[in-house]
């Protein structure tokens, strides 16, 4: 079992600092928003992103899947009564020359294995695809 904690000090009506071992940044908990600051559903949205992340970072090693990126975008909806997240929806795109099939596997290891993003899916529908990124043009 692993255990984790994080502290949060209120600034000031506008901002909160957010500290978890050396790590610190500022949470917009600003009532009227910030625009330099995430807020508490892109934290969550970010929590779930990071997690892929590190997912994938895991199992690339281990199902000797090569790659030069990866990007992830997220997208959350709330509804106002009561408050809470309805969806959250995320697009893994995988710079790799690796085959279709191999992409697949490692969404299903992503999906499979995230902390987060398991609990997360418990609480509200999680859908998303993990797809080959676009070719840039070089």
């Amino acid at each position: 079992m692993q255990a984790y904690s994080v502290t949060a000090t209120r600034l000031d009506g506008h901002g909160t600092r957010m500290t978890c071992k050396s790590a610190a940044f500022v949470a917009d908990t600003d009532p009227a928003g910030r625009a330099d600051a995430f807020n508490p559903a892109e934290l969550l949205l970010a929590a779930v992103a990071a997690c892929m992340l590190k997912g994938i970072e895991r199992v690339t090693p281990m199902l000797g899947f090569a790659l030069r990126g990866v990007t992830i975008h997220m997208a959350g909806e709330r509804q106002d009564a009561p408050p809470r997240m309805t969806r959250i929806d995320y697009e893994i795109l995988v710079d790799t020359d690796e085959t279709d099939r191999r992409l697949a596997l490692l969404h299903e290891n992503v999906r499979k294995y995230g902390t987060i993003s398991n609990t997360i899916a418990l609480a509200v529908p999680l859908n998303g695809r993990l797809e080959r990124a676009p070719a840039t043009a070089g």
